[in-house]
């Protein structure tokens, strides 16, 4: 089967608008595979400080991104499971820190050129769920459906926050908005694929509505 022929749902959205979890739950009612891009620039940044790789060495950037080998597996609760050299690393991509270290490396085209390869080969049967910021306009501009997720910075730092109390961790609900806001302006900024929806995607508001009804609205949506 030829990979453009493999059906593909780009989810796409600014941090903490629920991609993930949303993702996840309809990669697993669909039963197909379901790629993380978030993550993939989130083990870019561990596998750089592992390296002794610097933001501003771009010439090693792209040996570094193609030579990953990484497994995303949806799972019933939470987060997905995120694999590196089949070692899962779950605990070092979750922090705030690596989060911000990925926003910087995703602004450099050595990175999303290098890693651009590696999220093509996630097309597989029977379909793939690949949730991101530029999934329906960058890496996969023919997927069949293209949806972006937006919620307001004050309410997805909210929706960040509690996630990291029910983990136990002590976090700053204003710190957290600030990052937010500030990895926002970022992506948007950025020369290389700035965050915004695909000419032809469907814009879904999730502020005010629970993960169910945003997945029961997504699966609506295939459906047409």
């Amino acid at each position: 089967m030829s990979s453009v022929s493999i059906p593909v749902l780009a989810l796409d959205g600014p941090s903490g608008v629920g991609k993930g979890t949303v993702g996840q739950q309809v990669a697993r009612y669909l039963k197909w595979h379901y790629l993380d891009s978030g993550a993939l620039y989130r083990i870019f940044a561990i596998a750089a400080g592992r390296a002794g790789v610097e933001v501003e060495e771009r010439d090693k950037h792209q040996a570094l991104a193609q030579g990953l080998r990484v497994s995303c597996l949806p799972q019933p609760q939470g987060e997905a499971q995120i694999l590196l050299d089949g070692v899962n690393v779950d605990s070092e991509i979750r922090n705030e820190e690596c989060g911000l270290l990925a926003s910087q490396f995703a602004q450099i085209p050595e990175v999303r050129s290098g890693l651009l390869t590696l999220q093509l080969g996630f097309r597989q049967p029977p379909g793939l769920v690949a949730d991101g910021r530029d999934m329906g306009s960058r890496v996969f501009p023919d997927a069949d459906h293209k949806i972006f997720l937006v919620a307001s910075a004050s309410i997805r730092a909210k929706r960040r926050y509690n996630q990291l109390k029910e983990k136990g961790l002590d976090v700053s609900l204003p710190a957290l908005h600030h990052a937010i806001e500030e990895r926002d302006r970022r992506d948007r900024e950025r020369s290389v694929s700035p965050l915004r929806p695909a000419d032809d995607a469907v814009v879904v508001d999730t502020s005010s509505l629970t993960i169910e009804e945003v997945v029961s609205q997504v699966l609506n949506l295939l459906e047409r």
